[in-house]
């Protein structure tokens, strides 16, 4: 692939197709996660213990709705991204307040049932959330994104 120039003759490094495959990849599984959350695919959710089953669907609905802009969210910065957009780093900001949001609820709920070895996840998905808006940010900076 090949450096492209914007118009204010900044280069995109190739670093910048890295990175939004690598959004695309990984917030696209999210979304995937998502969908088949949401409209409970049973094969999907066999592995899961019935009593985290039962604590995800009796969550309100805006948890729903903060974990939808999330991965969407993620997923459409991504694209963006990769298209070389400024709206990128609008929707990694609200994917990314929405990840807090989604640590802080689950952190605060003692009663959340929990499964051993992903007390790290939410961590996780925040800290790359951080990641992809400070690069989106980085890039808009930069004048590489229009």
């Amino acid at each position: 692939m090949t450096e492209q120039t914007s118009p204010d003759g900044v280069k995109a490094g190739w670093h910048i197709w890295l990175v939004g495959i690598i959004g695309v990849l990984w917030n696209g599984f999210g979304c995937v996660d998502f969908t088949m959350t949401v409209t409970k695919n049973e094969a999907y959710l066999a592995g899961y213990p019935q009593e985290m089953l039962d604590y995800w669907f009796a969550m309100p609905w805006w948890v729903f709705g903060v974990w939808a802009v999330g991965v969407f969210g993620a997923l459409l910065g991504s694209i963006a991204l990769l298209m070389k957009r400024e709206a990128a780093v609008t929707l990694f900001a609200a994917a990314f307040i929405a990840s807090i949001i989604s640590v802080v609820t689950d952190v605060m709920d003692k009663n959340a049932p929990k499964m051993e070895g992903q007390e790290f996840f939410p961590w996780l998905i925040m800290g790359l959330g951080f990641v992809f808006l400070a690069y989106a940010f980085w890039q808009m900076k930069r004048g590489v994104l229009r």
